[in-house]
């Protein structure tokens, strides 16, 4: 019944046929969820069906789509084991599917996508530094910071005249060398000053 009727129309509407998963628990664990998106708009759930049931048994399968049920491009089958899903994912992320180039790849839960990108966020390579005299340019700035990790850049903001202004940035390559940075150096004694090392703020 599976393979010979599951989307065949019944009342004008397509009937789905899929594996009886009475387990919520698998269901909502995200394991065997996979993300489809830039699908060509005339794929529909039984064409993705047909593309992705020979890596394994499918648990749902569902092309999103809008009011007027045209699609929106992307969708999702929930296959029952994590091979099934990592071997549908190798198998046909960026294969051409009706001429467009799709991408396939793990769905992530929306708190997880959240937490992820929280600390993504909490990431940077950019440090401010200021309250510091004359005493530092370009090169002792490097000299001071480089202890920490590579620096990518350095510079120290001057004024129209070339008069230090005071305050300025350091590059890092990996943030880890930048959090560091801020940890040991902020509040340190520079010059008979303490030295203010945080985060560059992007300009909003």
């Amino acid at each position: 019944a599976l393979d010979t009727m599951n989307f065949d129309p019944i009342k004008n509407k397509p009937i789905r046929i899929m594996w009886s998963q009475r387990d919520p628990s698998l269901r909502k664990s995200g394991v065997g969820n996979v993300f489809i998106k830039n699908l060509d708009k005339s794929i529909d759930n039984k064409a993705m069906y047909d593309t992705f049931s020979a890596f394994g048994n499918i648990l749902s399968c569902r092309v999103a789509t809008d009011e007027e049920a045209n699609s929106k491009g992307y969708g999702f089958v929930h296959f029952e084991t994590e091979e099934a899903a990592n071997n549908a994912i190798s198998k046909v992320n960026g294969m051409l599917l009706n001429g467009k180039k799709v991408f396939v790849g793990r769905f992530i839960p929306r708190k997880e996508r959240e937490r992820l990108l929280g600390d993504k966020a909490r990431r940077f390579t950019n440090v401010y530094i200021k309250n510091f005299g004359d005493e530092l340019d370009d090169e002792k700035l490097v000299v001071i910071f480089d202890k920490y990790g590579k620096v990518t850049s350095a510079k120290v903001m001057v004024d129209e005249n070339g008069k230090n202004r005071g305050f300025g940035f350091v590059s890092f390559e990996d943030p880890e060398c930048a959090e560091k940075a801020v940890e040991e150096l902020n509040g340190k004694d520079v010059g008979g000053k303490p030295l203010y090392v945080g985060r560059a703020q992007k300009k909003a």
